[in-house]
């Protein structure tokens, strides 16, 4: 990469709008799910799948359900995105509530 390609892709990093949410992993085999909240849920995937690949996912039983019913049974979706306008504490203080909104309301586990 060139000086100016360089330059065009730092900018356009720096640029790079990320939405903060509610994201939902679900275990078709088992009927389990799992809730968390991110700052950028377009990351979150990576990042989760990553860990549960390498064996040392914080969540001792997600990372045991992994193991035992393999990747394909599992699916990743955003459940909520909050709106962009929110930052700092107020948006700390959304995700908080909309996290236990949606452990309630899918009988789910916080990741």
């Amino acid at each position: 990469m060139k000086g100016a390609e360089r330059k065009a892709a730092i900018a356009a990093y720096k640029e790079k709008k990320t939405v903060a949410g509610i994201f939902a992993v679900r275990c078709a085999a088992s009927g389990q799910i799992w809730v968390g909240k991110a700052p950028d849920l377009s990351t979150m995937q990576n990042r989760i799948w990553f860990t549960l690949r390498q064996g040392n996912h914080p969540d001792a039983g997600l990372q045991r359900a992994w193991n035992g019913h393999g990747a394909d049974n599992f699916a990743y979706e955003e459940v909520e995105a909050l709106a962009e306008e929110e930052t700092g504490y107020l948006r700390e203080a959304a995700l908080k509530s909309r996290l236990a909104h949606w452990q309630a309301a899918l009988g789910a586990a916080i990741i």
